[in-house]
């Protein structure tokens, strides 16, 4: 990134201005980077304690396979999710507050005795898998908002900060040089100036 300047004090203050305002601001982003990569493992870890979960689950009620044949799938639906909101370090995440499910009326007396456990479980499984899918997604976006911040924080100091700093090394020099070449000016006119006014008053005595 190229950074826009002129040899003159004007623009010197203005960069001066731009680099103190990053130099301040990169402390703060890369505590905010810090916590973004602690929240995306802890959102990794959740997903795969739900999964880990649900995969026990399954597992523990094996036996049931055979049974899911007698068993009708549209006894239970997921009627209606209720999602809320939080924000850490600046992201909004979906927060699950409510699952609302769906109960097709059945005869306990008809039915099969595991019947109620049946739908106890698929209830646990939905909720299970959709608290996996919920942490999975804050995890993406913390992860996609940790990458944003990275690139931040590395164009601050990588790019734009020794930018900035070059560039006023540059008008500084630019200025002293201009400086140093005005009084050598000043230092010949006056030096003439002095050799002219030396020999006329040689010229007046003889």
């Amino acid at each position: 990134m190229a950074i826009k300047f002129q040899y003159n004090k004007t623009s010197l203050g203005e960069l001066d201005k731009q680099l103190k305002m990053r130099e301040r601001a990169l402390p703060t982003i890369k505590s905010k980077e810090s916590a973004l990569r602690l929240e995306v493992k802890r959102a990794k870890r959740e997903s795969d304690a739900y999964e880990e979960e649900l995969r026990r689950l399954i597992e523990q009620y094996d036996y049931m396979t055979p049974l899911w044949g007698e068993f009708d799938p549209q006894v239970l639906t997921v009627k209606d999710i209720t999602l809320g909101q939080m924000k850490i370090a600046g992201v909004r995440l979906p927060v699950l507050e409510n699952i609302d499910f769906q109960e097709k009326e059945y005869n306990l007396f008809s039915s099969e005795a595991w019947f109620a456990d049946g739908v106890a479980l698929l209830k646990k499984m939905a909720e299970l898998g959709l608290r996996s899918r919920i942490a999975t997604e804050k995890s993406e976006r913390l992860e996609f908002a940790r990458k944003k911040t990275t690139q931040k924080v590395n164009l601050y100091e990588k790019v734009q900060i020794p930018g900035y700093k070059e560039a006023m090394l540059k008008i500084k020099r630019f200025m002293e040089d201009e400086e140093n070449l005005s009084k050598s000016s000043q230092k010949i006119v006056k030096n003439r100036h002095d050799a002219q006014a030396a020999q006329e008053a040689a010229e007046v005595e003889a």
